[in-house]
């Protein structure tokens, strides 16, 4: 995004306070162009010292920012409670609430602590749950937005709802295309339940194209090869690096002018790179019936109500 875009996109913004999943990559780029615009960013992850860390790192290039590191593990259902008790009792609303952190292609199946399958729980679940305990502060803020990362892989995916936790048949690329379809769903229904209920929210889905990120880590075993073809000969001509990524993020976070459940992304070559805006879902995330299902299914997997 180009400075004089951005900053117009931020007027207005300042005085707020967003929290961002994710210490790194995306998570990190975004936390600092929103610290630089003044915003307040609470940063969220499980790794204390990578999250001191990235504090750190955004002050020395802004020494003025407000942000602060909270730790909270996706994959856990009462780390997150924990996260949403201490945010309420430490603020009176949340402005942005930017659902980025993300693992991807884990070779051998895994589950949360909660049972869940680790790629469907982190990606979405974890997210789920997180909206749904920070509502109340969302609800609190005179404009709240919620920010979901998905992914061109959601064009891909399928919900099974035979088998959401992939305990009948896993395989590693197929299910995380499936935790992120699930999270165009959300962001489409959570629209859909706001505006039913006449709630001032804006939830905006958003992919990030091919954005070289510490994403690629997950990946490891059988998967190694693939890391090596995507970083070496996909990313150079493809790619763009993490900041450039995180634009989409920031554009659907702060412009002033975005409708919601619109998908926000890369508009250059195949969508992997360039400057962001509109972009089109894949069919599946359009099925409005199969959101719905979802939207209940998830409520009382993590025996919570968003709204």
């Amino acid at each position: 995004m180009e400075t004089n875009e951005k900053s117009q996109n931020l007027t207005g913004q300042r005085a707020k306070l967003a929290v961002v999943t994710g210490t790194g990559g995306l998570g990190f780029e975004a936390a600092l162009a929103l610290a630089v615009e003044g915003i307040s960013v609470v940063m969220a992850g499980r790794n204390p010292a990578k999250g001191r860390a990235s504090v750190a790192a955004i002050r020395s290039k802004c020494p003025t920012a407000q942000i602060s590191f909270e730790q909270m593990d996706l994959a856990s259902l009462s780390s997150i409670a924990d996260f949403a008790s201490r945010m309420h009792n430490r603020v009176p609303s949340i402005d942005i609430l930017i659902n980025n952190a993300g693992i991807m292609t884990v070779p051998q199946r895994n589950v949360t602590q909660d049972g869940f399958e680790l790629q469907f729980g982190v990606n979405y679940l974890g997210h789920f749950a997180l909206t749904a305990g920070l509502m109340p502060l969302l609800t609190a803020s005179e404009s709240p937005r919620v920010v979901h990362v998905t992914s061109l892989a959601h064009r891909y995916g399928a919900i099974d709802f035979k088998d959401l936790q992939s305990e009948k048949s896993y395989r590693a690329g197929v299910v995380y295309c499936r935790s992120k379809l699930a999270v165009a769903l959300f962001a489409r229904e959570l629209q859909a339940q706001a505006n039913q209920r006449g709630i001032d929210l804006l939830s905006v889905p958003v992919h990030p194209g091919f954005s070289v990120t510490g994403l690629f880590d997950a990946e490891n075993g059988k998967a190694g090869l693939s890391r090596w073809v995507s970083l070496n000969l996909i990313a150079p001509i493809l790619g763009q690096s993490a900041a450039e990524g995180a634009a989409s993020l920031i554009l659907a976070a702060t412009s002033p002018s975005i409708p919601g459940a619109q998908l926000y992304g890369p508009t250059g070559l195949l969508q992997m790179k360039g400057k962001p805006g509109p972009c089109g879902f894949g069919r599946q995330a359009l099925d409005a019936e199969s959101a719905r299902k979802l939207w209940e299914i998830s409520e009382r997997l993590v025996r919570l109500e968003v709204f």
